[in-house]
């Protein structure tokens, strides 16, 4: 999948911008997002390869410290989406189908973990498909 432990930790960077913009799309990150986050990075994402960062831990962590770091952070949530896009069109050959679904996935769970989805969240979802379908 990914060629690189730069990559593989810019990845997962990304992951956490992508996330925490579908999450923040309402202008609002809840609770119940951030707990679906952190349960989908433990159950799906520390087995997607064997990519560690530079303290031996696995680098699917990243989204989380990333997620976590953006809510400090002043800026909307499309500043996040387009960092996330000019990743993946410069990285687009590492996004494998079945990566492309659990990207997808993940942020449908994100979006409808509190409340269901509401427009903001689902235009968010729109863009990353259309993004994937590019």
């Amino acid at each position: 999948m990914l060629n690189s432990e730069k990559i593989g930790n810019e990845f997962y960077q990304s992951l956490g911008k992508l996330f925490y913009a579908v999450a923040m799309s309402d202008e609002e990150v809840r609770p119940a997002e951030v707990t679906r986050l952190r349960k989908y990075v433990r159950q799906y994402w520390l087995d997607v390869d064997g990519f560690e960062d530079e303290f031996n831990t696995d680098a699917a962590y990243q989204i989380e410290i990333v997620f976590d770091w953006l809510q400090e952070e002043e800026k909307d949530a499309e500043h996040y989406f387009d960092e996330f896009k000019e990743f993946y069109l410069e990285h687009a050959d590492k996004f494998t189908d079945k990566l492309k679904a659990l990207i997808l996935e993940t942020s449908e769970s994100i979006a409808s973990s509190f409340a269901g989805k509401n427009r903001a969240e689902m235009l968010a979802i729109f863009k990353l498909k259309q993004l994937f379908n590019h």
